[in-house]
C-alpha cells in the first residue's frame, strides 16, 4: 500500500520530488512506547529520525518482493538514496513516520503524510492525512500492523488530523483487514484497480472495544508463554548445592518438568565428550552456548552482572525472563535506575519480566509441571491462580493454601514487578480453562482505572479476590511509580468491589475465601441453615451472620449424640429446603463413654457429609463446615472425590485437577458464562485435588479420583472446614455478595439520558470560564452565578442566594425573594457549619430578620468577615450532600452522604465510580448506614429518593462529559417527601489529565 503521492514515484524507480527541508521540531519522546504483540512479544514503537538510515536500508532489504509490490504497487527493490532521506526526514507535525523494533532493528514502518482535500501534500488547516505501513514479512501475523496503527492515529489526532486515507491492492488482504478490523467509522471504495479506505479517527466503542481485545489476547499470551515454556535455561546455578539457582534448577527437576532443562554458569566448561552437567543437566558457560532454543532464562546471579546476562538471552531468541536477583529498586536510587534499565533493555529484545527480586513461578498443568521457584514444595494441583508482590506473602499463602488441602493451577510472586503485574494475571487468569478463582497480594496498582476495568471483566466469569498491603501508609513498593490517592483505603474498597472484586483485609481472608469459591457454588441468596452438634457453635455461628448482613435459619441442634448419620440425613435435608440458600454444618469431637474426647471420628463425619452432598438435588448449594478440634476431618474433607469407588490407577500431585463433567478439555468456558458451571444459578462447583508434599522433592503419589461417567455421578468436591464460626462466615458472606454482583452484572444498569442536558452549551462554557489555551495548570473555582450556569445545563437548579453585607441589604434580598427566608454565613471557616450557629431558619418577618442578623454579627463577627447571604426556605426533608471529584489513582468518583458532622465523623459516605448507572445510584443511596433516614425511620415521612439518584446521575454525567470539571458540590441537597433543594454549590475546573485508559496500547514507561 502507498500514498498517491508515492504510486507516480513507484513506475519509474522513483526519485521523489524535492521538498522543502522540514521544519526543525523537536523530537516528541512522548510517542516512545513498548507494546505486547499478539503473540506475546514486545516491540518498541518510536518515531523514525535521521539517524536510523542504515537501520531502514537493512529493514527494507528483509522484505520479500511480493511485500515491496503491495507497499509501492510496482517492483521496488531498493530504496533509492532520496527514497531512504524522505522515509527518516520527518517534521513531526504534517509527515510523521514511526517503527517498531526488536533488538534495535526495524521489524515494521508505518507513515503518514498531511493532504489536502485534492490529495496533495498540506499543512496547517488540513485535516487528512495519506497513511502507509510496511511489515517485514517474517513479523506478519504478530498484530504489528494493527498497533502502529493505533499508535499513527493517536499521533495524528495529536496533531490535528481527522482522518486517514490508504489505498491498497486488492490482493492484499492482510493489510485491509487491518483497517476494516480497527473499529474505526469508515468508507471504503474501489478506484482504478485499488481499494480505497477513509478512516474517521475519532475513537469509537467499537474502536475501543477492539483496541482492549486485542490487549487482552497479546497480555495474557506474554503471561501464557512464561508459564509455559517448553526449555528453560537457569542462569546462575551454582557447582555446589545451595543457592538460589542450584535451589531453582532442583526444583524444576525434582517436580518432572516436562520440557528441556539448561544449567548456566559462566565458570562452566565442557570437555570434548560434550558440555559440563549439573544434576544431571546440561551445563554451559552462556545461554549462547546451549546451540537450541530456550524459551524461557531463570536469572539467579549478582544485579551487575544481570545486563551481560539479558544481552545473552535476547541475541538468542530467549522469550521471556524471571529475574530472581535482588539489589534493584528496594536498594535505593542507584538500585531503582538499575531496575529501570533493565526492563529497558529486557523490552529491546522482546521480552518481558517477571521481578526482579521475585521468589518465582509455578505452573502445575500435567503437560507443563513447572516450579521455576523457590518454594519448599511443590503445590498441589487445583483451579486457584494466585499473584503475589511480595516473596514473604507468597511463601505464607503457599503454605496456608497446602494446609487447607488447596491446590493451584498457576502461581506468580513478582517481587519488583518491574514489568509484569496484577494487571496482566487478570488478563490470563481471565482466559486461563485450568483457572476457577483468581487470588492477588497486592502493594500497589500502578494503573487503577485499568485494573477496574479488567476485574470487572473476569469477575464476570470467576472470582477475582484481592488483598492489599500498605492500605494506611500510603507508600509504594521501591520503585513503582504508581499515583497516589487522596480518597480513604475504604473508599477504593468499596470502588473495587463495584467492579466485583471480593476485596478482603488480611491473607488468612484471601485462603478463606479462595478455598469456598474454588470448591463450591454460588449460593442464590443470604438464606443460611445451620446444623450441628454444638447449640453454642451453632449460636455463635448465627450471631456471625447476622453480623454479616446473612439471613440465619434457626439453628438446627443434633444434640451432642449425634452420630455421623444423623449429620447425613440433617445436611441432605437442608440442601433439599427451598427455603436455604447455603449449609453452614458445625462439629464438635463426640464425647465417649468414659467422657473423654474421641478425635478419631472426623474421617467418619467426613464420608457422612460427602454422601449428603452427592445425594443433593441441582441446583446444589455450598456447604461449609466449622470444626473444633475433629482430628482428620479438615484433610478428608479437603480432596474431591467420586461418590463411586475410586479406580486403581494413581497420579502424581502435581496433576491438574479435572474439569467439571461436560467441559472439554483445554477449552475456555464462554465469556458469559462461569468455567465452573452456571454458579449464580447453583451450578456444581469443581473439583480440587489435594495432596500431602513432603518436605523437599517430588511429591508423592496419591489416589486418583476417578472422572465420573458420562450419565454417573459427578464427583463431590471438596467442602471447607474453618477452625472458627467467624471466618466460614465471612467467607460465606463474600461469596453471597459476589453472587449477587454476578446476578446483577448478567443485566447491567443504564445511564439514563435526560432531554434537557446541553452538553454543547456546557463544554462551551467550560472553554471559556477555563480561559481556552491560556488556562491555568491549577485551575479555576468558580463563583456562584458560574457554577449555578453550569450546573444549570445540566439540570440542576441551585437555589439562588443573594448578599446580604448589612441589615437593609438583608432585608432586601428577603423582599426580593419572598419570606420565609434563611439567613447563613459563607465564610470559609463556617460553610456549612450549622452546628457553630452561623444559620439561622424560617424568618417569617423583617423583624425577624434583623433580629437574626443582629445576633450574627454579635456573636460570629463582623459582617464582612462572616460574608451572610439570603435565601428562600426550601421545604423541609433530610440534608444530604452530592460531591464528585477526579482522584488521580482511580478517576472520576461520585459520593453522596448525609450532611452533618455525625456521617463525617463516622465516614458514612458511599461511593461509584463514574459514569454511574441507575442501579449504581439506586444502590449508592441505600448502602449507608443512616440510609433509614431517607425511608421514613420511626415513622417520618419518606423523602424522595428518585428524585436523588436522578441528581446523582445529573452529575455523573457532568463529569463524565467534561473531565475539565474536576471537582463538583452540592451542599446541602434537602430532600423532601416531594422533590428536592440544592442551597449550595461549588464547581472548580482544571486542564484535564490525560487519560491513560484510552490511549494506544502500551506498557508503563521507565
Amino acid at each position: 500500500m502507498h500514498s498517491a503521492s508515492e504510486q507516480s514515484e513507484a513506475a519509474d524507480q522513483p526519485t521523489p520530488p524535492a521538498r522543502p527541508e522540514p521544519p526543525d521540531h523537536s523530537y516528541p519522546d512522548h510517542w516512545e512506547a513498548d507494546v505486547v504483540l499478539r503473540d506475546g512479544g514486545t516491540a518498541r514503537v518510536r518515531p523514525i529520525t535521521a539517524d536510523d538510515a542504515d537501520r531502514l536500508v537493512s529493514f527494507y532489504e528483509q522484505v520479500s518482493d511480493e511485500s515491496k509490490y503491495y507497499r509501492f504497487f510496482a517492483p521496488y527493490p531498493r530504496l533509492s538514496a532520496k527514497d531512504v532521506h524522505r522515509f527518516t526526514h520527518h517534521d513531526f507535525v504534517d509527515r510523521v513516520g514511526l517503527a517498531a523494533t526488536v533488538g534495535g532493528e526495524f521489524i515494521a514502518t508505518v507513515r503518514y503524510d498531511r493532504i489536502d482535500d485534492r490529495g496533495l501534500p498540506a499543512s496547517g488547516a488540513a485535516d487528512e492525512a495519506e497513511v502507509a505501513f510496511l511489515v517485514q514479512d517474517a513479523h506478519q501475523g504478530r498484530g504489528v500492523a494493527s498497533a502502529l496503527l493505533e499508535h499513527i492515529a493517536a499521533v495524528a489526532r495529536e496533531r490535528g488530523i481527522r482522518r486517514f486515507a490508504a489505498e491498497v491492492l486488492p490482493a492484499n488482504n492482510k493489510m485491509i483487514k487491518v483497517f476494516t478490523d480497527a473499529g474505526y467509522t469508515q468508507k471504503r471504495s474501489f478506484e482504478d484497480g485499488s481499494v480505497r479506505l477513509h478512516l474517521d479517527l475519532e475513537p469509537t466503542d467499537r474502536s475501543l472495544a477492539v483496541q482492549r481485545a486485542r490487549e487482552q489476547r497479546a497480555e495474557a499470551h506474554s503471561v501464557q508463554r512464561l508459564l509455559t515454556p517448553r526449555s528453560v535455561a537457569v542462569v546462575g546455578a551454582g557447582r555446589t548445592p545451595g543457592g538460589v539457582g542450584r535451589t531453582v534448577l532442583r526444583n524444576l527437576l525434582g517436580t518432572g518438568f516436562t520440557g528441556r532443562v539448561y544449567a548456566v554458569n559462566a565458570a562452566l566448561t565442557g570437555t570434548t565428550d560434550g558440555p559440563a552437567s549439573l544434576d544431571g543437566v546440561p551445563a554451559h558457560p552462556s545461554v549462547g552456548a546451549i546451540g537450541e532454543p530456550v524459551d524461557l532464562a531463570i536469572v539467579a546471579v549478582p544485579a551487575e552482572r544481570v545486563p551481560e546476562v539479558v544481552a545473552d538471552c535476547g541475541e538468542h531468541g530467549v522469550r521471556g525472563l524471571v529475574v530472581l536477583s535482588a539489589g534493584y529498586a528496594e536498594s535505593g536510587p542507584d538500585g531503582r535506575e538499575r531496575q529501570r534499565a533493565l526492563v529497558r533493555q529486557a523490552r529491546s529484545y522482546g521480552m518481558r519480566i517477571i521481578g526482579p527480586n521475585a521468589f518465582g513461578i509455578i505452573n502445575t498443568a500435567a503437560d507443563v509441571r513447572l516450579d521455576a521457584s523457590l518454594a519448599p514444595q511443590m503445590p498441589a494441583a487445583g483451579r486457584i491462580g494466585l499473584f503475589t508482590q511480595s516473596g514473604a506473602i507468597g511463601i505464607a499463602l503457599l503454605a496456608g493454601l497446602h494446609r487447607r488441602g488447596a491446590g493451584l493451577s498457576s502461581f506468580i510472586s513478582a517481587g519488583n514487578r518491574a514489568d509484569v503485574s496484577g494487571n496482566d494475571f487478570l488478563q490470563y487468569g481471565y482466559d486461563d480453562p485450568g483457572t476457577d478463582v483468581v487470588l492477588l497480594y497486592l502493594e500497589s496498582i500502578g494503573n487503577p482505572r485499568k485494573f477496574t476495568r479488567l476485574a470487572r471483566r473476569t469477575a464476570a466469569v470467576k472470582p477475582v479476590v484481592v488483598v492489599k498491603g500498605a492500605r494506611h501508609s500510603g507508600s509504594a513498593p521501591p520503585g513503582h511509580r504508581v499515583p497516589v490517592t487522596r480518597i480513604p483505603h475504604a473508599t477504593v474498597s468499596a470502588l473495587l468491589r463495584q467492579a466485583g472484586v471480593i476485596r478482603v483485609d488480611t491473607v488468612t481472608e484471601l485462603v478463606d475465601a479462595g478455598l469456598l469459591l474454588a470448591a463450591q457454588p454460588l449460593p442464590a441468596g443470604p438464606r443460611v441453615t445451620i446444623l450441628g452438634n454444638s447449640e453454642s457453635l451453632g449460636l455463635l455461628t448465627y450471631d456471625a451472620c447476622l453480623t454479616e448482613g446473612l439471613r440465619p435459619l434457626r439453628p438446627l441442634d443434633l444434640t451432642t449424640g449425634a452420630v455421623p448419620a444423623d449429620f447425613r440425613d440433617a445436611l441432605a435435608a437442608a440442601l433439599a429446603d427451598e427455603a436455604s440458600d447455603a449449609v453452614v454444618v458445625t462439629a464438635i469431637p463426640w464425647v465417649g463413654e468414659d467422657g473423654a474426647p474421641e478425635f478419631g471420628d472426623g474421617e467418619v463425619l467426613a464420608v457422612a457429609l460427602r454422601e449428603a452432598v452427592a445425594s443433593a438435588p441441582v441446583p446444589a448449594k455450598p456447604v461449609v463446615v466449622v470444626h473444633v478440634e475433629m482430628g482428620g476431618l479438615a484433610e478428608a474433607l479437603a480432596v474431591a472425590t467420586s461418590t463411586r469407588p475410586t479406580a486403581p490407577g494413581r497420579r502424581t500431585g502435581t496433576e491438574r485437577a479435572p474439569r467439571p463433567a461436560g467441559t472439554p478439555p483445554g477449552r475456555a468456558a464462554a465469556p458469559d458464562r462461569d468455567p465452573r458451571g452456571d454458579r449464580d444459578q447453583g451450578g456444581t462447583g469443581t473439583p480440587a485435588a489435594t495432596v500431602t508434599p513432603t518436605a523437599t522433592g517430588p511429591l508423592p503419589e496419591a489416589p486418583a479420583p476417578e472422572a465420573p461417567a458420562p450419565d454417573g455421578p459427578a464427583a463431590v468436591p471438596a467442602i471447607p472446614a474453618y477452625p472458627a464460626a467467624e471466618r466460614a462466615v465471612r467467607a460465606l458472606a463474600e461469596a453471597v455478595r459476589y453472587g449477587q454482583w454476578r446476578r446483577q452484572a448478567a443485566e447491567p444498569g443504564r445511564v439514563p439520558e435526560y432531554d434537557d442536558i446541553d452538553e454543547a452549551g456546557a463544554a462551551a462554557l467550560v472553554e471559556r470560564l477555563l480561559g481556552g489555551a491560556e488556562a491555568d495548570a491549577r485551575g479555576v473555582t468558580l463563583d456562584t452565578r458560574q457554577a449555578g450556569e453550569l450546573l444549570a445545563r445540566y439540570g440542576i437548579a441551585v437555589r439562588p442566594a443573594l448578599p446580604a453585607p448589612t441589615p437593609d441589604a438583608a432585608v432586601a434580598a428577603a423582599a426580593r425573594l419572598g419570606y420565609p427566608v434563611a439567613l447563613k454565613t459563607t465564610a470559609p471557616h463556617l460553610r456549612h457549619r450549622p452546628d457553630l450557629g452561623g444559620v439561622r431558619l424560617d424568618l417569617a418577618t423583617e423583624g425577624q430578620l434583623r433580629t437574626a442578623y443582629a445576633e450574627l454579627t454579635e456573636v460570629l463577627g463582623r459582617a464582612a468577615e462572616l460574608q451572610p447571604v439570603v435565601q428562600a426556605m426550601a421545604p423541609r426533608g433530610v440534608d444530604t450532600v452530592v460531591r464528585a471529584a477526579i482522584d488521580p489513582a482511580v478517576g472520576a468518583v461520585l459520593s453522596f452522604g448525609l450532611a452533618g458532622a455525625a456521617s463525617e465523623l463516622l465516614g458514612d459516605v458511599a461511593h461509584r465510580l463514574v459514569p454511574a448507572t441507575d442501579r449504581d445510584v439506586a444502590e449508592q443511596v441505600r448502602s449507608l448506614r443512616t440510609a433509614p433516614l431517607l425511608f421514613g425511620w420511626r415513622g417520618a415521612a419518606p423523602v424522595d429518593t428518585p428524585a436523588l439518584e436522578e441528581v446523582l446521575l445529573r452529575v455523573s454525567r457532568l463529569v463524565d462529559a467534561h473531565p475539565e470539571v474536576v471537582a463538583v458540590s452540592l451542599e446541602p441537597v434537602v430532600v423532601a417527601p416531594h422533590g428536592l433543594s440544592v442551597l449550595g454549590a461549588t464547581v472548580r475546573l482544571a486542564p484535564p489529565a490525560p487519560r491513560t485508559d484510552l490511549g494506544p496500547r502500551s506498557l508503563p514507561s521507565y
